[in-house]
Order: C-alpha cells, then structure tokens, then sequence
C-alpha cells in the first residue's frame, strides 16, 4: 500500500512538474504553484526523484530563492494569486451554501495577508541562484 502511495505522489509530481516547466514557456499557465506541488510530492514519494528535482535549472531558477529566503519576486507573487483567485473562483460562483462561499472569502483574505505580509518581495535582481 506504502509503495502505491509514493506511485501516485511521482505521478502526480511529474504531471505538476511539466505543466510548471510549460508555464516557462506559456505565460498564461503559472509555473510557481506547479513547481510547489512537484516539490511537495517529490518528497513525499521517492528520495531519488527529490534529489533530482532539486537539481534541475527549473527548481534552481524558480523556486530556490523561494526555499531558502521565503522571498519572491512581485510578479511570482501576482502570478499565484491570480491563478489561486481563478481556481477558487469556480466554485465560489456555482456553490449556493453561504457558509461555504464565507469560507472561500476568507481563503482568499488570508491567502492575500500571508503574501503580502509573511513572505518578502524581492526585485528580480535580488534573487540568489538563478540559472540562466
């Protein structure tokens, strides 16, 4: 059963990982928040597959300077937020329960505190290990 679980946490790791590396290329789809999730479930399921990600000029120039300084670029920040607001914004406008469009109203406050206040913005010029 463990080793099914670290299947599905590669698998979806490198589905994430390839709409992040084509969010690269394509500016409408955000390459950040697809990245998060590779890095996420490439720990979660296999050491060999972390390691490697942690190697590529993908995580190196997007996310890296995120890791390790809790810092972004203005446009990464705007760029996860719009995507996050898009996605939370399907079902906040065909869900009909209050509470539960109270709930995503409040998703999307906090969401908008926590990059606003906790993690710095930094100019593009700042961030350490980018690879060109």
């Amino acid at each position: 059963m463990n080793k099914i679980k670290n299947y599905i946490y590669v698998g979806i790791g490198l589905i994430s990982f390839v709409l992040g590396a084509i969010g690269v290329i394509l500016p409408v789809l955000p390459t950040t928040p697809f990245l998060l999730l590779s890095a996420y479930c490439f720990a979660k399921g296999s050491k060999r597959f972390n390691n490697w990600f942690l190697n590529t000029k993908i995580y190196k120039k997007h996310l890296e300077s995120f890791v390790n300084e809790k810092a972004m670029t203005l446009k990464q920040k705007i760029l996860i937020l719009a995507f996050a607001d898009f996605m939370i914004a399907f079902p906040l406008i065909l869900i009909n329960s209050l509470h539960l469009r109270i709930f995503l109203i409040l998703l999307i406050i906090v969401k908008f505190y926590y990059f606003t206040f906790k993690i710095k913005t930094i100019k593009k010029d700042e961030v350490k290990g980018i690879v060109e």
